[in-house]
């Protein structure tokens, strides 16, 4: 099968094209900038386009399919030599459907813990070598790829993201997936600049709901109020497994969850975490995972890459960084490091970089988000903000949103990096939270720091 990536350099779509590669399809794409790790991934197996652009000549009728990425536009000369010549155009949500839609699907949704639980469940199945396709949201240590697809595989278990599936099909993601297992972890606004209210961005999780095939299942977090509402008015489901928070304690540092055969201790933190596994418990259970068999692969489990990461650590300090971004996130990032070292100092540092996160409006749901800190410092770009072509942010609009006296505010990467630098860390746990990199700060670089 012949298919060509139009952007092809993005984080899923390359992963996806480099599976197809794998599966032995003939693969092709092009791009108007490819960046690392993408570039030298393609370049390894020869998928990285000869020259950066567009070319409406790589379109040609003998295709069998073209996957058409976010990043493109919809005026986009490749894909408009596609719908002239009427060439089945796929998102990349679509596609995954087709290359699974004789498999039982197990799509695991939610605002945030999505693909933490994904990768649970991942690192379950391949410790006891459990075979299955997937698609996932982070690099996995052990996994050269995102996505990974095969003939022969029964389950393929799919990170459920609600963002839109390409330029010209703005349904979320999530919603072409049709899952016969599904989970909801947890429901908090984001992604403003498509879903403009929060009723808007709900509806989505209720359609997801009722997308799950007929017969199916659906697991999910029944703390969350929103999520519970919609599980219970669901119709689609036939079954449904609700889970909660799980019984654990602390001590010198260190998470204990409860089990049937006593506290046993886990690499993971945070009640968040903690319910996250409660989830992949669940998921795990209908794909033939028993409880004690769980028990025993999760306590290896040290997270997802970005999610509460450790990227440095001496005998008294400690860094991580996590991909929290939504207020809720933050604060639930921000209370989990603080209840997890009591004792130790906590600089908790915040970039406002997603459409979301730097939206006037939007901001204002972080007042009390960094609380727990005894140093709470946010970065945002001005820039950024005007690339994004959104309302200028002002210093004084974030400070009022935080309500916080003490808030340190830096909108220079070389200010911030500075900071850094010259703060003295003495028993201190330093939490950088970002979708970005702080305008360029290199994470390998943290542990001198320290």
């Amino acid at each position: 099968m012949r298919v060509h990536f139009i952007a092809i350099g993005g984080s899923a779509m390359h992963n996806l094209a480099l599976a197809l590669h794998h599966k032995g399809f003939a693969v092709s794409g092009s791009d108007d900038a490819i960046f690392e790790p993408s570039k030298s991934r393609l370049q390894n197996y020869e998928l990285l386009p000869v020259e950066m652009g567009w070319f409406p000549d790589k379109i040609t009728s003998d295709l069998d399919a073209v996957i058409l990425g976010m990043h493109a536009k919809i005026d986009n000369p490749e894909l408009v030599k596609a719908q002239e010549i009427g060439l089945k155009i796929y998102s990349y949500p679509e596609f995954l459907y087709e290359q699974s839609k004789e498999k039982t699907r197990v799509v695991i949704g939610g605002s945030h813990g999505k693909t933490t639980i994904t990768s649970m469940i991942l690192h379950v199945l391949h410790y006891h070598s459990r075979t299955v396709d997937y698609m996932i949201g982070a690099q996995l240590p052990g996994l050269e790829t995102m996505v990974h697809l095969t003939d022969e595989n029964d389950f393929i278990l799919l990170e459920g993201d609600e963002y839109l599936s390409s330029p010209i099909d703005r349904r979320p993601k999530f919603h072409l997936y049709q899952p016969n297992i599904a989970l909801i972890s947890g429901i908090a606004w984001d992604h403003v600049n498509v879903f403009p209210t929060y009723e808007n961005y709900v509806e989505q999780f209720e359609t997801f709901a009722e997308s799950i095939s007929r017969g199916g299942i659906l697991v999910y977090n029944e703390d969350d109020a929103e999520v519970k509402r919609i599980a219970e008015a669901a119709q689609a489901p036939t079954r449904k497994h609700s889970y909660t928070l799980p019984e654990y304690s602390i001590e010198n540092g260190e998470t204990l969850l409860n089990t049937p055969d006593g506290p046993m201790p886990i690499s993971v933190f945070g009640e968040h975490n903690l319910s996250n596994l409660a989830g992949a418990k669940w998921i795990c259970q209908h794909m033939s995972i028993d409880e004690d068999d769980f028990y025993e692969a999760i306590a290896g489990f040290e997270g997802a890459a970005k999610r509460l990461e450790k990227i440095g650590e001496t005998a008294i300090n400690i860094a991580y960084k996590d991909f929290a971004h939504s207020p809720s996130k933050v604060k639930a990032t921000t209370d989990a490091v603080k209840n997890q070292y009591p004792n130790k100092r906590l600089v908790a540092c915040l970039e406002l970089h997603t459409y979301s996160s730097l939206n006037a409006e939007f901001i204002k749901g972080y007042k009390g988000a960094l609380d727990a800190a005894e140093d709470a410092v946010v970065f945002y770009s001005p820039e950024a903000v005007a690339i994004k072509q959104l309302e200028t942010i002002t210093k004084e609009q974030i400070a009022s949103a935080f309500d916080r006296e003490d808030l340190i505010i830096y909108t220079d990467p070389t200010e911030f990096k500075s900071y850094l630098e010259n703060t003295t860390f003495n028993d201190t746990v330093l939490l950088l939270m970002s979708s970005g990199n702080y305008g360029g700060l290199d994470f390998s670089k943290i542990q001198d720091l320290l």
